[in-house]
């Protein structure tokens, strides 16, 4: 067996080097750590249910379904149907070229946002934070400060989704319009407009249209900002996004 078959096999062990820093760089594209274990299972597998997925992926069971729908949501698996469901893992060279043209399009805007704003001699005014619950927690702060519209782009909308609920259901009854952009087939809360999209990978918040917030993959990290000349260039996109016209007026 070669040098590059042997570490191939490795990756199917849970306990191997190979397996641990295959799961750590999934991680840092917008996997949670049993997301990561998981999708290695499944391709090491090639296909599985819940209880076959967290025994090879040494993850606990009781997480195992919930784990995989979310990779299915994000696009790195597949439901087969069937009792148990069965999940086929998405082949590992399509996930990568989906990461790059991804990762190349959200570096592409940023490039055009940094020459924009020094074109204009504007300051750039984005502030910074870490760590997951902070994250979240200015999400939120967002969302109850909004009087109009608040528009949240995400794949990570299981986690956001149950972290805000009460929060959404307050701004809905403030008659704040709330639009989440998020793969299709997900489970949103009463109310929330929901604009389908695929392969999504930073999260988004545009609130009333004068504030943003750009989060990275796995939400521990994010900039916010009121800058007039980085929020129109978000609010554009965002446009795009929804299919309006970018020269119509915003809701």
């Amino acid at each position: 067996m070669s040098s590059v078959e042997e570490t191939a096999v490795a990756l199917g062990n849970p306990t191997s080097e190979e397996f641990r820093r295959a799961a750590g760089v999934l991680g840092k594209v917008g996997l949670t750590q049993y997301e990561a274990r998981a999708y290695i299972a499944l391709v090491a597998r090639g296909l599985g249910d819940a209880t076959g997925v967290a025994a090879a992926a040494g993850i606990p069971r009781t997480s195992a379904y919930k784990v995989l729908e979310s990779l299915a949501a994000k696009g790195y698996a597949q439901p087969t149907g069937g009792k148990p469901i069965l999940f086929r893992p998405t082949p590992p060279l399509d996930v990568a070229e989906t990461l790059k043209a991804a990762i190349q399009e959200v570096f592409e805007q940023l490039a055009q946002l940094h020459r924009v704003v020094g074109e204009h001699g504007e300051p750039q005014l984005v502030y910074l934070l870490s760590e997951r619950e902070k994250v979240v927690a200015k999400i939120g702060e967002l969302l109850d400060q909004s009087s109009r519209t608040f528009i949240l782009t995400t794949p990570q909308v299981a986690d956001l989704r149950d972290g805000l609920g009460k929060k959404i259901q307050s701004a809905l009854k403030r008659g704040v319009r709330v639009t989440f952009v998020t793969a299709p087939l997900q489970r949103l809360p009463e109310g929330v407009e929901h604009v389908p999209r695929e392969n999504l990978m930073a999260t988004e918040v545009l609130a009333d249209g004068e504030h943003a917030l750009l989060a990275a993959p796995g939400l521990d990290a994010c900039g916010f900002t009121d800058n007039p000349i980085l929020i129109a260039h978000l609010k554009q996109f965002l446009e795009f996004v929804l299919g309006k016209d970018p020269g119509a007026p915003s809701a």
